[in-house]
C-alpha cells in the first residue's frame, strides 16, 4: 500500500498515532498533564463565572427589569474612596421625585427610600429588642408604600406598609426573614402583630418579607431588611436626609424614561450642558455590566494561569515528539523508501501530537465537570454551569497546542535522509 493513497492515509496515520500513545501510556499521560491542568482551570473558572452571572441576572431581574435606580452618590461596586467633589453633592429630595413622576411621560411610578436611617454614629439606634433578644444587623430603611409593587416584594406573613401608615407616621415595621428568625426563634411564622422596641420607640411588626433568591454569598440584602414608613423614618431620624429613588418605567419605555429622568434631574439640580451628572442613574443592565467587568478580569487571570499549563504541556509534547523522531528514525526511513512524501511524514507526526493533546483536552473537560459538581456540593450557593463554548474552546485550544508544538518535530522527521535513516542504529 502506498502512503499516497489519500483515502487510506488519514485512517492509517490516526491508527499509528493511537498505537504510539498506547505503547507509551505513562509517558503520554505525563506529557499531557499540563494540557489537562490548563483546560481544567479555564473550563472550571468559565463554569463558575457563567453560573454566577446567571444567578446575578436572576436576582437583579427579580427586583424588576424595568426599574431605574437614582441616588446622589455613585452606586454599585465601588473601588477606593469617593473623592471630595462626590461627597459634596447635594442629596436628592422628595420634590425631585414628584417632578419626575409628573413630568416624565415614560415613568409609571416613583418609590422613595430613605436608606440606612440607623446609620453608625447617628441619633437613631436601629437595634431591635424583643424579650431579651436583640438584632443589630438591620438594614433599616424608610420606604413609601408603592415600594412593594415596584420592587416585586413578596410577604411571608402579614401585610406591607399602607398609605395610611405613611401619612399618619405610624410606628409599624416590616422585617426581613433573618431579623424575624433572630427575634422570634420559637415562633418565626407568627410574628405579625407582635411589638418590639427600636430606637426608644415601640413598633408593631405588621409583616415579614419572603426570602429572595440567594446570592452566591448565601444571603440577600433584603433578608436583613427593617422597613418602616417613609415619613416615619424622616420623623425618627430627621438628620438622615439621604434619599434614593426606585423609578418604574412604563412597559417597553425604560430607555426613554432614563433619558427623561436624567434631563429632569439635571435641570432641577442646575447642571450645565458641559458638566457631567452630579447624580447616579442605574438600570438592571448597568448593574450586570459592572459585574461583567469584574468577571472579565477574573476570566483573564484564569486564562493567564491556564496558558502557563498549556505552554508547559506544549513544550512537553514537543519534547516527547522529538524523542519519538529519534526512536523511530529507521521507521521513517522505511516509509520514505516505499513512497511516503515529506508531507505524509509531517502529517503523521502532527496527527500524533494533536491526538495526544486532544486526549489531554478531553480529560481536562471531564475533570472540570467533576470539579464543578464537587464545588457545588460543598458550596450550594455557588452555582456552576459549564457553557458549551467553554468545552469547545478547551478542545480546540488543546488541539491547537498539539498542532503548534508538533510542527518542529514533524519537520525534523520529514527532513531526515532516507538512506541515513535506514542505516541508523
Amino acid at each position: 500500500m502506498k502512503f499516497r493513497l489519500p483515502g487510506l492515509l488519514t485512517k492509517e496515520i490516526l491508527a499509528m498515532a493511537l498505537d504510539s500513545i498506547r505503547a507509551h501510556k505513562l509517558r503520554s499521560a505525563l506529557t499531557v498533564l499540563g494540557i489537562v491542568i490548563g483546560v481544567l482551570t479555564a473550563t472550571t473558572v468559565a463554569a463558575m463565572l457563567t453560573g454566577l452571572r446567571g444567578s446575578l441576572v436572576k436576582i437583579v431581574e427579580e427586583y424588576g427589569v424595568n426599574n431605574i435606580y437614582a441616588f446622589h452618590l455613585s452606586s454599585g461596586i465601588q473601588v477606593g474612596e469617593r473623592d471630595q467633589s462626590e461627597r459634596a453633592r447635594k442629596v436628592l429630595t422628595p420634590e425631585d421625585g414628584e417632578a419626575i413622576k409628573e413630568q416624565a411621560s415614560a415613568v409609571e411610578e416613583v418609590a422613595l427610600i430613605s436608606p440606612n436611617i440607623g446609620y453608625y454614629g447617628g441619633p437613631f439606634d436601629d437595634t431591635i429588642i424583643h424579650n431579651g433578644k436583640t438584632y443589630r444587623r438591620g438594614n433599616s430603611q424608610g420606604v413609601t408604600p408603592n415600594y412593594a409593587a415596584i420592587s416585586n416584594v413578596r410577604l411571608k406573613e402579614g401585610r406591607f406598609i399602607s398609605e395610611q401608615d405613611d401619612q399618619n407616621r405610624r410606628n409599624v415595621i416590616v422585617l426581613g426573614v433573618n431579623a424575624a428568625q433572630a427575634l422570634f426563634p420559637d415562633q418565626p411564622d407568627r410574628v405579625a402583630g407582635t411589638e418590639v422596641k427600636m430606637g426608644g420607640y415601640v413598633w408593631e411588626v405588621i409583616g415579614v418579607l419572603e426570602k429572595r433568591k440567594n446570592t452566591f454569598f448565601g444571603e440577600n440584602e433584603e433578608d436583613n431588611a427593617v422597613l418602616v414608613p417613609f415619613r416615619t423614618g424622616l420623623q425618627v431620624a430627621p438628620a438622615r436626609r439621604f434619599l434614593r429613588y426606585v423609578i418604574q418605567a412604563k412597559p417597553e419605555r425604560r430607555d426613554e424614561a432614563l433619558d427623561q429622568v436624567e434631563e429632569i434631574l439635571r435641570t432641577r439640580r442646575g447642571v450645565s450642558f458641559s458638566q457631567p451628572n452630579d447624580f447616579d442613574l442605574k438600570t438592571a443592565d448597568a448593574f450586570v455590566g459592572q459585574f461583567d467587568s469584574i468577571f472579565g478580569m477574573v476570566g483573564l487571570i484564569a486564562i493567564a494561569i491556564s496558558s502557563v499549563g498549556l505552554m508547559v504541556g506544549g513544550i512537553g509534547v514537543m519534547n516527547i515528539m522529538l524523542v519519538s523522531v529519534t526512536e523511530r528514525t529507521q521507521e521513517i526511513g522505511v516509509r520514505k523508501a516505499i513512497g511516503a512524501r515529506r508531507r505524509d511524514i509531517v502529517s503523521q507526526f502532527l496527527y500524533e501530537a494533536m491526538t495526544l493533546t486532544l486526549f489531554g483536552g478531553v480529560l481536562g473537560v471531564v475533570l472540570s465537570f467533576a470539579v464543578s459538581q464537587i464545588i457545588m456540593f460543598f458550596v450550594p450557593t455557588l452555582p456552576a454551569s459549564i457553557p458549551p463554548w467553554a468545552v469547545a474552546s478547551g478542545l480546540v485550544v488543546s488541539v491547537g497546542v498539539g498542532l503548534t508544538f508538533g510542527v518542529w518535530p514533524a519537520l525534523k522527521a520529514a527532513r531526515l535522509d532516507p538512506i541515513e535513516s535506514l542505516r541508523y542504529e
